[in-house]
This record gives C-alpha cells, sequence and structure tokens, in this order.
C-alpha cells in the first residue's frame, strides 16, 4: 500500500503542467500535515516534477525526458539568473528552444528570434514588445523593468519577462553552464536505461518449488531468480547454491535469500557493477520506491553498458574526460603513459591538483589491466606522495608496477618522474570485475 508521501507525489505528478501549488493546498487536499506536505514537495522539486520561484510559487513543470535534458525552462531560467518575473507568470513551466542575445540593431534582431526562444537584452522597450508577438519570452539584463504595456501583453500570451541584476555576459555564461551540466548528467548511465523490464524477466513466486527453480534454469539458462509476492511484491532471491542439494518439492521461500540487496531505475550503473563485485553477486533486482519488481539487471549488462558507454562521443566533458586527453601511452610492453599537465587541472598555488593526481593514476592502473587482459575495474584505495612540485604544463612519465593479482583484487604502485627525476609515487588497490 502506498505511503502519504507517494500518494501526495502521484497527486503532484496528476496536476498539468503549469499548475501552481502550495503546502497549504497540498495539505488540505490530501489532508495531512503541512509538514508531510512540505517534504512531498522538496522530493518532487528533486524529482523535476516541480519548480520553486522566489515571489511567485511552486509551480508544476514537465518532467524532462533524457533525450530531452538539455533544454530548460522558463522556471529554471529564473533561478539560475537569480531573476524576477516581471509578467507571464502562467508560461513558466514552458521550454525553451534557444536563446538569443540582442546585440544588434532591431530589425536583425528579430530575424534570429523564433517562437519559444528567449531573447537576452537590456532596456530596449520595443525590443521586448517584438520579441513577446513573435512568439518568445525575454530576459532583461542589468535589473531593468519593462512598460506596463509590455506586462500585460505577456501575461496576455503566457511568455514570461524576466528581469537579472547581472550583466548580458555573466547571464548568457550561467545559462551555458547550466545545459552543459544537463549534458554531463545525460551522458550518466542509469539503471532505466539498460534493466531488464519485468515483462522480459524470469521470476519465481513464494509458492513455488525447487523443482520449478530447475525448470526455469534448464529454460533459460539463468543461475538466479527474483522471488515475488502477490503483485510482484520483491520478498527474496534464489541462486543455484541455495538449491543445491535440497528436495524438488521444498517450497521457494524456504531456502531463498530475504531482503536482498535492490537498485532503483535511478541507481547510476557504476554504482550498481561496485555493489555487485562488492558483494559478489550476479544478478540484482529493479525495484519502486514502494519494493515492487520492475525487472533485473546482470554483472553482463552492467560490463556492456560500462564498455559502450566509453566509446560513446561526450556532450558534456568532464575533469576525467580533460585528463584522459592529455594522457599518451608510449611503452609497447611496459605501459609508460606520458601525460600534460594543463592549466585547468593546477590549484592555487600553480602545481597539479590532487584530484587530476590521482584522476591520472587511476586511469593509467586501468590501462595496465586491460593490457594483461583483466577488464573492467573499479578503485578501491589510493595513497598518493607528493616528492616534489609538479608545475603547470610539466610533461610526467607514469609507469605502473602490478605487485599482486587475485581473481577480485589487484594491487599496484606507480612512479612518476618528471625529465628523469623522481617527483611522485602511488600505491593503490583496485576490485576487478569478472566477465
Amino acid at each position: 500500500m502506498s505511503t502519504k508521501h507517494e500518494k501526495i507525489l502521484q497527486y503532484i505528478e496528476s496536476l498539468p503542467i503549469g499548475e501552481k501549488i502550495s503546502v497549504r493546498q497540498i495539505a488540505k487536499e490530501m489532508q495531512v500535515s503541512e509538514g508531510t506536505a512540505y517534504r512531498a514537495i522538496k522530493e518532487a522539486e528533486n524529482r523535476s516534477l516541480v519548480s520553486s520561484i522566489e515571489r511567485v510559487g511552486t509551480i508544476r513543470i514537465e518532467k524532462k525526458k533524457k533525450e530531452n535534458i538539455e533544454r530548460l525552462t522558463f522556471a529554471e531560467i529564473v533561478n539560475i539568473v537569480d531573476g524576477q518575473v516581471l509578467g507571464g507568470k502562467a508560461g513558466l513551466h514552458k521550454t525553451l528552444n534557444k536563446f538569443v542575445i540582442g546585440a544588434m540593431q532591431l530589425e536583425d534582431m528579430m530575424r534570429y528570434t523564433d517562437p519559444g526562444s528567449l531573447l537576452i537584452v537590456g532596456n530596449r522597450i520595443k525590443a521586448h514588445y517584438n520579441a513577446l508577438k513573435t512568439g518568445a519570452a525575454v530576459l532583461i539584463t542589468g535589473g531593468f523593468d519593462t512598460t506596463e504595456e509590455n506586462k500585460r501583453l505577456a501575461d496576455e500570451l503566457e511568455l514570461p519577462i524576466i528581469s537579472s541584476s547581472y550583466d548580458t555576459f555573466t547571464v548568457a555564461t550561467m545559462i551555458n553552464r547550466a545545459i552543459y551540466d544537463q549534458l554531463i548528467k545525460k551522458d550518466i548511465l542509469l539503471i532505466e536505461d539498460i534493466y531488464v523490464k519485468l515483462e522480459d524477466t524470469a521470476k519465481l513466486t513464494v509458492g513455488q518449488t525447487v523443482a520449478d527453480f530447475h525448470s526455469l534454469n534448464a529454460h533459460t539458462s539463468h543461475g538466479a531468480f527474483p522471488v515475488v509476492a502477490k503483485n510482484n511484491k520483491l520478498v527474496g532471491i534464489v541462486t543455484v547454491k541455495d538449491v543445491f542439494g535440497k528436495d524438488g518439492n521444498e517450497l521457494i521461500e524456504k531456502v531463498m535469500t530475504k531482503h536482498p540487496i535492490s537498485v532503483s531505475m535511478k541507481t547510476s550503473v557504476a554504482s550498481a557493477g561496485h555493489r555487485m563485485v562488492w558483494e559478489g553477486i550476479d544478478l540484482l533486482p529493479v525495484v519502486d520506491d514502494d519494493g515492487y519488481l520492475q525487472g533485473v539487471i546482470s554483472r553482463q549488462d552492467v560490463l556492456k553498458a560500462l564498455q559502450t558507454s566509453q566509446h560513446q562521443p561526450q556532450h558534456g566533458e568532464t575533469i576525467d574526460d580533460i585528463v584522459k586527453g592529455e594522457m599518451k601511452v608510449l611503452g609497447e610492453e611496459e605501459v609508460v603513459v606520458e601525460f600534460t599537465v594543463t592549466p585547468q587541472m593546477t590549484n592555487q598555488y600553480g602545481a597539479v591538483s590532487y584530484g587530476a593526481f590521482t584522476t591520472l593514476l587511476t586511469e593509467v592502473g586501468l590501462i595496465a589491466l586491460k593490457r594483461r587482459k583483466r577488464g573492467d575495474a573499479v578503485l578501491e584505495n589510493i595513497a598518493t606522495y607528493y616528492i616534489k612540485p609538479i608545475q603547470m604544463d610539466s610533461v610526467l612519465k607514469v609507469v605502473p608496477h602490478i605487485l599482486d593479482m587475485s581473481r577480485k583484487f589487484v594491487k599496484m604502485d606507480f612512479d612518476v618522474f618528471h625529465e628523469d627525476s623522481l617527483v611522485g609515487k602511488a600505491m593503490a588497490t583496485f576490485q576487478l570485475l569478472d566477465r
């Protein structure tokens, strides 16, 4: 049965796009305390179902699909630029297609302004009016106001006019950064992207027997199955080890592992893979917030997804991507990696940052493991020693040495040289993701 919290979230999700909500309204409508309503609204905001705007309130917005994640709503723009809504509040839930900087003559400006776009401009009243007539929203920089006529037109057309105290360059940079961050989020693989859906999932119920397990095992060749009760509520997981030597008539609920480890749709694939290695399991059930089975994910699914993502073109460049871009593998038999320290990788003193240095060593370790045909791995711990300062524009050579390798773990040390002088050392332990 759904909790009060979940019922409120379902109610919010059922509201039409653009609907305004409040804590008091939700509490009255759902007959719950204001504290419960407040927590549910905050959770809805985290799930991108609503957006809270100062001096406007909380409005229902459309949840972005992953393929459209880089498209922002006008409500999000208001929060990004610390803006004030002068008119057109009813259109804050709408999504903008592009933004245009109005740094040209009025006639030329309108050539670039399309319906659904956002015109970023100063105190040019005529430009505000023309943009609204074209079907575009307006962001006024420098903290300027507009005319009452333009505000009335914005309300009538449901196109927001937003005022921000920042200058045009700063506003454009802030919006661009927000889109860039969204693109990086788009690149992160989640369980919902790769899981096997419920209708394709082989599962057992608590009333079935060990003989049913063997029958399903012979049919699918899978070594583990989720166990569900009525309405597909997850109650356990059963593996070949659990049924080994058991009588065929014994009930599954007697031999299964209760309270199994599970993941949600929003868990990252990397996190799920790490959990599978750490716990030594090959199958993870995927459940919703109430514990009902939605599907499963296997270790093979995780490995395949991680390997595929490494070959995809990246839309948003992370620190890891910048570090990888400066690495050059030199050695044929023994791995030697050459690396140039760029300005983005330095701290306030002009030396290589701790984060960039750790990322470099981790990536070199993974290259060395791939040379040994050991597939993928995740870093468990690392200890770094800075013998001499490593300055900007230094060209480093990193030499990894595998000290010990078992079925699940590998220990490695690294020597870091600059102009034949030892400048750093490190010791690291990796967990191996067996195929």
